[in-house]
């Protein structure tokens, strides 16, 4: 396919699913401070840093540290706790200092003599967004907002022994394989993943000067896993964006097809398994999924709590309601999830307990058990209906999106 045909086709899916764009891409923002213009006849560049002419200052990096607060930082390099306080007053509606987060970088520009006394710090709150403490002439807090810029990237795999090997394999960004776990979570089971099974996808990189931020959008997807393969075509439908096939039904079903991301069945659902502990055989209802402890459970779907509870052998324990059909369990947790408790109600995908191996457990992992009218069933087999499709009225719009999508997975 020629380079001008992918280039049309890139406009036309821009225009085709800018309705689907809210990307609310951050603007750099210059700070102004009171500068020495350098020497015209030198022409000597002036070094900054976050916006700072920097090169008279000494420049002091460090960490957050835990239950640490910005006062003990600022006291050991000259400021008062009377600066400290009125930087704090004359900001309160830029930054709210208790939102500092442990763990994240910090920047002092400090007088470059004996004193040392820092004229700035710098807070780097996210990747994109600073806040600049400035004790000079103005005591202030100024938000600092670096570029994001995308790029627009093709990529395609076979899988050999998992997804995020693939991935790795061929140098793309980690977090694509989360997001295409997240799209295509309620038709493959990537605890199932075959040798031969492929992807393609077009997706969207974020970076910041030049350093990769993660994924954006994907503008186009398809999987196929098991011999069938599933488009993901992104359609905004009552102001909502969401993946459809081919057809126009939604990838998103009533339940998630596993219950935790990246992780392997350890026992599957038996009617006559040989307990690993009592050595007997009896039947195991459920699937197991091994995975450290500490990794997060989520629903799969939206339900009741029901129990929230320790039994013996089972340990700690979830017990959800979906509807007057479904009902799912989810043993040997070390811990429940914020507000799970009896009564609670739950959205597909909240985190309700954390694995462990509480209760008559060989080791960490998490037993999912699923019910219809009251009998347990193989969670592994269930076929979950879609939730609702693209409208007829929408049905045009959406096949201008789908032609689109296909003439672009089909070009590398």
């Amino acid at each position: 396919m020629s380079f001008l045909y992918k280039t049309l086709l890139f406009f036309i899916l821009i225009i085709s699913l800018v309705s689907c764009v809210n990307l609310n891409e951050p603007v750099a923002h210059t700070l102004e401070f009171d500068t020495i213009p350098a020497n015209p006849e030198e022409k000597k560049p002036v070094n900054l840093f976050f916006g700072i002419p920097a090169d008279s200052f000494n420049l002091v990096t460090g960490k957050i540290k835990r239950n640490g607060i910005l006062s003990q930082i600022l006291l050991e390099h000259g400021i008062t706790m009377p600066e400290i306080d009125e930087v704090i007053r004359n900001s309160a509606d830029v930054f709210d200092v208790r939102k500092i987060r442990a763990g994240n970088n910090y920047f002092l520009l400090c007088d470059n003599d004996s004193a040392g006394r820092a004229g700035y710090l710098i807070y780097e709150h996210e990747p994109a967004t600073s806040y600049i403490f400035s004790f000079r002439d103005s005591l202030n807090i100024t938000p600092f907002r670096q570029k994001i810029t995308s790029e627009i990237r093709y990529s395609s795999g076979t899988i050999e022994t998992s997804l995020w090997e693939a991935m790795m394999a061929d140098s793309l960004h980690p977090m694509l394989a989360i997001s295409l776990s997240e799209i295509y979570a309620w038709t493959v089971d990537f605890f199932g993943l075959q040798k031969g099974d492929s992807f393609r996808v077009i997706y969207e990189e974020l970076f910041i000067n030049d350093k990769s931020q993660g994924i954006g959008r994907i503008f186009g997807a398809q999987f196929t896993w098991a011999g069938k393969t599933t488009l993901a075509i992104p359609f905004i439908q009552n102001g909502t964006e969401s993946y459809y096939d081919s057809t126009g039904n939604s990838l998103r079903k009533a339940f998630l097809k596993a219950p935790l991301q990246f992780s392997r069945i350890s026992s599957r659902y038996s009617s006559s398994r040989l307990h690993p502990i009592l050595r007997i055989r009896r039947p195991h209802y459920g699937v197991d999924y091994a995975a450290p402890i500490g990794t997060p459970v989520h629903a799969i779907g939206d339900g009741r709590v029901t129990a929230a509870t320790t039994e013996s052998g089972s340990g700690r324990m979830v017990r959800l309601v979906h509807n007057s059909i479904y009902s799912t369990a989810y043993l040997h947790l070390s811990r429940f999830g914020p507000g799970i408790q009896s009564g609670a109600f739950v959205k597909q995908g909240d985190i309700i307990g954390y694995v462990g191996s509480s209760g008559l457990s060989s080791g960490p992992h998490l037993d999912f058990r699923f019910y219809k009218n009251g009998s347990p069933v193989d969670p592994l087999t269930i076929e979950a209906p879609p939730v609702e499709p693209v409208l007829e009225e929408n049905l045009a719009r959406f096949e201008k999106n789908k032609r689109v999508v296909e003439a672009l997975l089909s070009s590398f």
